[in-house]
């Protein structure tokens, strides 16, 4: 996170958005540790607002924090992966059926712009890109329906959901098939297809439940113990 970003937060906020992004992009894989002294120094601040970003990670259910034993990061629950995928499914349809009445032209060439885009990640085989312009892909069909609150809502419980759809990206899991999720989505969009629409949310939702028994299977430690 670069100075001019920095400034924007408090040292708090810097100090957990930080950590929160390396969680959530696997840089801090499931499982691991992590010590509040490391951090500070990492990040050059006190203890003090590490201390705290802590608390509220762990709020969040992404740090387990155990007394005298020390702080992990939580494993992937696949129980939270069905309720956020549940939730964002009903969420999902919902605005995108709205969209296919009320989306703005302006609103569709980024949805457009932004399925160019992840076509481009895929030859580079970026798959950082990728998976930021997956979530802004549907990040960008709330906003256009006036929904964003809504999202960012939804976002609080998709912590674990969120993980497990990096996992997949990482292990190169339906690349094809995200694309032509999302582009058919839009698609849908532009032609006010609602039916069509609505099928393809379900659809694209439903793959984190077919991949995550393969990523049980290739990274058995990130994952709880049912």
């Amino acid at each position: 996170m670069d100075r001019f970003v920095r400034k924007r937060y408090s040292t708090t906020d810097f100090v957990y958005e930080t950590i929160k992004e390396q969680i959530m992009t696997l840089v801090l894989p499931p499982g691991s540790s992590i010590s509040e002294k490391d951090i500070a120094e990492e990040l050059e601040v006190s203890r003090t607002p590490v201390r705290e970003s802590f608390l509220r990670l762990s709020e969040d259910d992404l740090l387990d924090i155990r007394p005298q034993r020390g702080s992990f990061v939580t494993k992937i629950d696949l129980s939270h992966v069905e309720d956020a995928r549940f939730l964002r499914e009903h969420m999902e349809v919902a605005t995108i059926r709205l969209a296919c009445e009320t989306v703005t032209e302006k609103a569709l060439l980024l949805l457009e712009e932004n399925v160019v885009k992840q076509k481009q990640a895929k030859e580079r085989e970026d798959e950082e890109e990728l998976f930021a312009l997956d979530r802004e892909f549907h990040r960008l069909i709330s906003e256009g329906t006036g929904k964003l609150r809504i999202w960012e809502v939804v976002q609080k419980m998709n912590t674990h959901l969120n993980r497990a759809l990096k996992l997949s990206i990482h292990s190169k899991l339906n690349w094809n098939l995200l694309i032509q999720h999302h582009e058919g989505m839009a698609q849908a969009i532009r032609a006010k297809q609602a039916d069509e629409a609505e099928a393809l949310v379900r659809d694209h939702l439903k793959l984190i439940t077919y991949d995550q028994y393969e990523l049980k299977e290739a990274y058995p430690t990130y994952f709880e113990e049912e």
